[in-house]
């Protein structure tokens, strides 16, 4: 795509037209620029109106349909560059200007340009986490279209699962899926196809990943696949780096970490050369939860810290909150459990600020998981009663496993314990044996440090000392074979990538399953990819 010839033409066609024509190709052209990822030249396309970036742009002489449609590109670009570079109070113009749009729209009676715009603010409070603000937003602009405007319905209601799916709410966001499915199998838009396969494909990671469905890892590969080509047809490098990041981490689930990082390496190149610093830390998150299965709290915490730099600048609340309990599961298997106490607090108060209340309630079960011993009973029950408040309407497998394995570590710990260590039981020297007691002791310990890892090995081992979690699957399986069962359950290796393609979609209902390591996944969204055209 040669972005100076497209900017070089659109200067031309704009000659000898007046002011209200020359804003119509401008808004045409940025929004064209906007579908492909291309924000900084949809900012240069609408220079003319928009000359300085830090000021409102200038609307002399145009009517009011056109200044509708000028507030409402340049509130919408305001959003993307303000998200790729997180810049502070980018959000917050955006959404004034896309505001006034629709308050333009609104007075004209123009219901089309009115759902548009509602979309587009529902975009801004997305990124700052106002999932209800976002869902308001999106329910008044499906209301207002009929059945003329197919693609930027579908596009709407892409954006409302999308919403549903952040707050784990995935039967809902299946629903809307599926309502959007037919729209966009009718749809010759490659961007919307692509952000309707990616988003897809999300849900069913997420369904998958608690009982290890290859199935549904099967039909998400085939998703993202589907997501690339059609974005790749559309020019969108910026979004084909969004689908790298999310099967890095789909890849990752399947205990395939080299194909896993494989893949963040495309997704960090390519945001890295768009100068995109939001998704770059996207990715560094990914990576860092990666890395902390991999036995690397070191290399993680250098990682997540830099990319909590990049987010505490910008505006995207939800996403700092994800971040931050990151790095504080990172700082509490370092041992820094006062470092990590401060980050898991504050993950909870910058999600529930934001309006994130899963968020902030995956920020609790983290503490519950990581600082149980440093936790008392007490505080614990606090933290799990409050996380059950947060997670009333939450509907993903993941975090239902989490609580209830939360829940054994509370009753675990508010039920008084009958030895605080190993016993020796020695009623008499009488075939005393040294070795058997010792390994009685050992037993003991190991079946403890199980129980309050919940099972994970990596965890037990850093709570016996061991320095590598290998060594203590060696001494249970030579010496201890009757606590096999205490262990995890261990993810079974794939021979096949893709099971036997269905003939139709069916739709996947949440169930229960395992937790993950360090909380909620730190995927992308394809929210900006679901485009609209006039």
């Amino acid at each position: 795509m040669n972005l100076t010839a497209q900017l070089a033409t659109l200067r031309k066609q704009t000659d000898g037209l007046s002011r209200n024509e020359r804003a119509k190709l401008c808004c045409d052209a940025a929004k064209h620029l906007e579908k492909v990822g291309e924000h900084e030249a949809a900012a240069e396309a609408l220079e003319e109106f928009w000359p300085d970036r830090n000021e409102a742009p200038i609307m002399d002489g145009l009517d009011d349909p056109t200044k509708g449609r000028v507030m409402l590109r340049v509130g919408a670009v305001i959003g993307f560059l303000g998200s790729a570079g997180q810049t502070p109070g980018s959000q917050e113009r955006a959404k004034d200007l896309i505001t006034r749009s629709v308050e333009v729209f609104e007075g004209l009676g123009d219901n089309v340009r009115t759902a548009e715009a509602r979309g587009d603010l529902a975009l801004c409070y997305w990124r700052e986490g106002a999932f209800d603000e976002a869902r308001i937003n999106l329910a008044d602009a499906l209301s207002r279209l009929g059945e003329a405007q197919p693609d930027l319905r579908a596009v709407l209601l892409i954006r409302a699962g999308i919403i549903e799916e952040n707050t784990r709410r995935l039967q809902s966001a299946l629903n809307f899926y599926n309502e959007a499915q037919p729209l966009v199998d009718k749809s010759e838009d490659h961007v919307l196809k692509g952000s309707f396969h990616f988003e897809y494909a999300l849900v069913l990671r997420r369904l998958a990943a608690p009982e290890n469905r290859e199935d549904y890892l099967d039909r998400a590969l085939i998703e993202y696949a589907a997501a690339s080509f059609h974005y790749e047809q559309a020019g969108n490098q910026r979004y084909q780096a969004l689908v790298e990041n999310n099967l890095g981490y789909l890849y990752y689930t399947i205990g395939r970490h080299k194909d896993a990082h494989k893949h963040l390496d495309r997704a960090r190149n390519l945001f890295s050369n768009l100068k995109d610093i939001g998704h770059v830390a996207l990715v560094d998150d990914t990576r860092a939860r990666i890395l902390l299965e991999e036995d690397r709290p070191a290399d993680a915490e250098r990682l997540i810290r830099q990319a909590i730099r990049g987010l505490e600048r910008g505006d995207e609340q939800a996403i700092l909150a994800e971040a931050l309990t990151t790095y504080g599961v990172v700082l509490a298997r370092l041992g820094r459990h006062a470092r990590s106490r401060e980050l898991l607090e504050r993950a909870m108060e910058v999600a529930e600020i934001a309006g994130d209340r899963e968020g902030s309630a995956r920020a609790k079960i983290s503490v519950i998981e990581e600082l149980t011993s440093q936790t008392s009973a007490e505080e614990l029950a606090a933290e799990y009663q409050a996380a059950v408040s947060l997670l009333t309407d939450s509907q993903d497998p993941t975090t239902a496993r989490r609580l209830i394995n939360s829940a054994l570590r509370v009753v675990d710990a508010l039920m008084p314990s009958e030895q605080e260590e190993p016993q020796v039981e020695l009623t008499s020297w009488d075939g005393f044996s040294f070795k058997r007691e010792v390994l009685k002791i050992e037993k003991r310990l190991i079946e403890r440090a199980l129980r309050d890892a919940g099972g994970s090995v990596t965890r037990a081992s850093r709570l016996l000392g061991f320095r590598h979690h290998q060594s203590l699957i060696a001494l249970i399986n030579s010496r201890h074979r009757d606590l096999l069962g205490t262990r995890s359950a261990v993810r079974k290796r794939r021979h096949h990538l893709f099971s036997k393609p269905r003939k139709t979609r069916k739709t996947p209902k949440p169930e229960d399953g395992s937790s993950e390591v360090g909380g909620s996944q730190p995927e992308s969204d394809a929210v900006t990819a679901a485009s609209e055209n006039n």
